[in-house]
C-alpha cells in the first residue's frame, strides 16, 4: 500500500521501509525550510516502530523553543504541501500533508515545545516500544483489532487505544529514567 489514508478511515499494515524514507524526506525538507528555528525533528508514531503494524500515515514531531518559530514559516510550508490545521491537542500544533483535495492524509507534523512533556512522550513511547518487543506486540494486536472494528471511525479507534497508551507512556518514562541519565 502507498502512504496515506482518507480522512477518518482506519487501516493498519505491517511496517514498510518506504515509511522511513518518506519521514526522512519530510524531516530534511523541514530542516531546510526552518533551519535554526527547529531545535530537533524526529520520526515518531507507529510508522517509526519496526515491529508493529501502523496506519500508513507518517508522524513527525518538530521541537521548537517558541511556536512563533514555526508560524513565521507557514506560507513557505504551505507551498511545500504542509498545511497548518491548528492546535490539535493542548500545547501542540498540527500540520497535515497529502492529497488534501481528495481528502487523503499522508503525514502529520506535530509541533511542540522542545523538551516539554509532549516532546518526551512522543520520543519515549517510540524508543520504549522499539526496545520492548512484548509491549510493542500487545500494542500492535490492539491496533489491528480496533482497525477491524472501526474501519471508518478514527475517533473510536483512537479512543480504544487510549488506556494502553497511558500505560505505555508511564512505563516509557520509567524506562527512560532507568536507562538514560538525564
Amino acid at each position: 500500500m502507498s502512504i496515506g489514508l482518507k480522512r477518518g478511515e482506519v487501516a493498519v499494515e505491517n511496517h514498510q521501509i518506504e515509511w522511513e524514507t518518506s519521514a526522512k524526506s519530510i524531516i530534511d525538507l523541514l530542516k531546510n525550510i526552518m533551519k535554526n528555528d527547529i531545535v530537533d525533528v524526529q520520526h515518531i508514531g507507529s510508522t517509526s516502530i519496526k515491529s508493529i503494524c501502523a496506519k500508513p500515515i507518517i508522524d513527525i514531531v518538530v521541537g521548537v523553543n517558541d511556536f512563533n518559530d514555526i508560524f513565521k514559516h507557514n506560507d513557505i510550508l504551505e507551498k511545500f504541501g504542509m498545511i497548518y490545521r491548528g492546535q490539535d491537542h493542548e500545547n501542540q500544533h498540527l500540520y497535515v500533508c497529502g492529497d488534501l483535495q481528495n481528502n487523503i492524509q499522508t503525514h502529520f507534523i506535530h509541533v511542540v515545545i522542545f523538551n516539554s512533556k509532549e516532546w518526551h512522550d512522543y520520543i519515549d513511547m517510540r524508543d520504549f516500544l522499539n526496545a520492548n518487543e512484548e509491549k510493542a506486540l500487545e500494542y500492535s494486536k490492539l491496533k489491528e483489532k480496533l482497525a477491524k472494528k472501526y474501519p471508518n471511525d478514527r475517533i473510536a479507534y483512537t479512543n480504544g487505544k487510549s488506556r494502553l497508551i497511558e500505560e505505555i507512556l508511564k512505563n516509557a518514562a520509567l524506562w527512560r529514567k532507568a536507562n538514560y541519565k538525564m
